[in-house]
C-alpha cells in the first residue's frame, strides 16, 4: 500500500534507497543527533530489509521511503511502527520519520505524517497512535505538537543506560477522535 500527498510519494522501499538512506540519513551525525550512534553501510542497509520484511511485506504498512513527486528523489522515511523494546505504554503503534537534511524545515515530514495519521486512523482503524524522542530532540517534538499530537509522559527508553543523556524519552499521543476532530476544521 502507497501513500501520496501533494508533493510526496510514500512508497515501499527499492533497493536503490539504501545507498541515500547511509550517505546522506543514517551515517550523518546531524541528522543522527538525537539517537546513540550513527550507523554503520551494514547497519543501514539490515535497516533497510527489516523495514522491508518486517513491515510492508507482512503487514502491506510500516516506515515507508518517502520520495519528492517532482524528481523523484528518495528523501527518508516516514511511517508506522510496532516498536520492539519493553516501552511502558506498550501495547502501542509509533508514528516515526528519518529525513535527510537537505530536506529539514520544507514541512515534508508535517505532510507524510498526516498521510500517515489517515492511513492510522481510516484504513487500519488504529483508536491512537504514539510517538516518542529523546527529551532533547525539540524539533521533532516541534513537529509532533504541529501534528497535533499530545505530551504524555517522560519515560527512560529501556535500550540505554539511565545515564546516557538521551536515556530520557518523551512520549506523544494522538487519538483518531482528535485527529478526525482536526481534519474538520
Amino acid at each position: 500500500m502507497n501513500l501520496e500527498t501533494p508533493r510526496l510519494h510514500l512508497r515501499e522501499w527499492r533497493e536503490s534507497d539504501k545507498a541515500p538512506f547511509f550517505s546522506e540519513i543514517n551515517s550523518s551525525s546531524e541528522v543522527m543527533r538525537y539517537f546513540p550512534c550513527t550507523l554503520s553501510q551494514l547497519e543501514s542497509d539490515n535497516m533497510v530489509e527489516t523495514i522491508r520484511e518486517k513491515f510492508i511485506q507482512q503487514n502491506g504498512w510500516g516506515m515507508w521511503a518517502v520520495e519528492l513527486k517532482e524528481t523523484q528523489e528518495f528523501i527518508g522515511f516516514v511511517g508506522l511502527n510496532i516498536p520492539s523494546a519493553s516501552l511502558p505504554f506498550y501495547p502501542c503503534v509509533e508514528i516515526g520519520w528519518r529525513i535527510a537534511k537537505k530536506f529539514w524545515r520544507k514541512g515534508y515530514t508535517y505532510e507524510a505524517a498526516l498521510a500517515v495519521f489517515k492511513f492510522a486512523f481510516e484504513t487500519l482503524g488504529l483508536e491512537e497512535v504514539v510517538a516518542f524522542t529523546a527529551v532533547p530532540n525539540l524539533p521533532s517534538q516541534g513537529v509532533m505538537k504541529k501534528l497535533g499530537m499530545h505530551q504524555s509522559d517522560n519515560f527512560f527508553h529501556p535500550s540505554l543506560d539511565k545515564t546516557h543523556p538521551l536515556a530520557e524519552h518523551v512520549l506523544y499521543r494522538l487519538k483518531k477522535s482528535d485527529f478526525i476532530f482536526q481534519l474538520n476544521e
